[in-house]
């Protein structure tokens, strides 16, 4: 399903611990087999490039906070050692294992490994590849697509079963909150303090605002990432989608890149934390009773 291609569009817990494993829950090696049929990692490893960028403007953007040339740098070097498959996936499939049953996994990979499972994650592969500047096009409605009544709505149909605008709004506030606990943590200061404040920051307003606004472009990018398949393999994708395989497999992958991004979103801040705690020791003035380097050389008479 097309999800985590979503923070595309956009510019947590205290840690990114393992989720609680649910009754009926399959271990890492059987959720592994339905990740890897699904195509995570590639559409994943595909989004990750340009996070740094990312990150990078979202900090940029804060005017409140003053960041320096010296801090932004820090903010890119973090982002680049925190958005990778390698830290995403440990918490992604934890959390995509605890929330998938025997049946789930059964149905699930009997759908992907079909025709129309076939061509849809193709899509999706083909989707999170997209060059950001056609991302940009294809959600602005720049580049257009002939389309029918009919298929409006079964489009729409399909972004409320695949809970695509929800879970954009989740990750991205997730995200948020990540980072700034994360960042705490890396800066010796209160991490709990800090995730309640950036929950705080997120009013019902907002958010309400956050996912109007999504809600159309996301709709332009799902009808444009399955623009190959026809009215009659959306029909199908949907009955999927509707039996309690499909809506477990959705629950399950909804909280997977949930759980991934949140992992990569703490371990960037933390390491931002680490960074600008490092640039403000540099800068601080050495205390007055430390010795200058001339008191601090031994006399070559006195040496011994």
């Amino acid at each position: 399903m097309i999800r985590f291609a979503t923070l595309l569009l956009l510019c947590a817990n205290l840690h990114a611990a393992t989720p609680p494993v649910e009754a009926g829950a399959v271990n890492i090696e059987t959720a592994a087999t339905v990740y890897e049929a699904a195509a995570v990692r590639d559409q994943v490893r595909a989004s990750l490039d340009s996070m740094p960028a990312k990150i990078r403007q979202m900090f940029a953007a804060d005017s409140a906070a003053g960041l320096n040339a010296a801090q932004l740098d820090a903010v890119t070097a973090a982002a680049k050692r925190g958005f990778r498959i390698v830290v995403f996936e440990p918490s992604a499939l934890a959390a995509f294992a605890s929330n998938l049953d025997p049946a789930t996994v059964k149905k699930s990979l009997a759908f992907l490994g079909s025709d129309l499972g076939q061509r849809m994650v193709a899509a999706d592969v083909a989707l999170a590849r997209l060059d950001e500047k056609d991302i940009d096009k294809v959600m602005s409605g720049e580049i257009k697509l002939t389309s029918t009544p009919e298929r409006d709505a079964l489009t729409r149909k399909l972004e409320v079963e695949t809970g695509a605008t929800e879970s954009a709004v989740e990750v991205y506030l997730r995200i948020g909150r990540a980072l700034a606990v994360g960042t705490a943590i890396g800066s010796g200061m209160d991490p709990i303090a800090a995730g309640e404040r950036a929950s705080k920051a997120a009013t019902s307003a907002e958010v309400q605002d956050l996912r109007k606004n999504l809600q159309e472009p996301l709709l332009r990018y799902l009808a444009y990432g399955y623009r190959d398949l026809s009215d009659a393999d959306l029909v199908h994708l949907s009955e999927f989608l509707e039996s309690p395989a499909g809506k477990r497999y959705v629950l399950a992958y909804n909280a997977a890149m949930s759980a991934g991004f949140d992992a990569m979103s703490q371990r960037c801040g933390e390491q931002i934390g680490e960074s600008w705690r490092e640039l403000a020791n540099a800068q601080l003035p050495p205390p007055a009773d430390a010795p200058t380097s001339l008191d601090s050389q031994v006399p070559p008479s006195q040496e011994h």
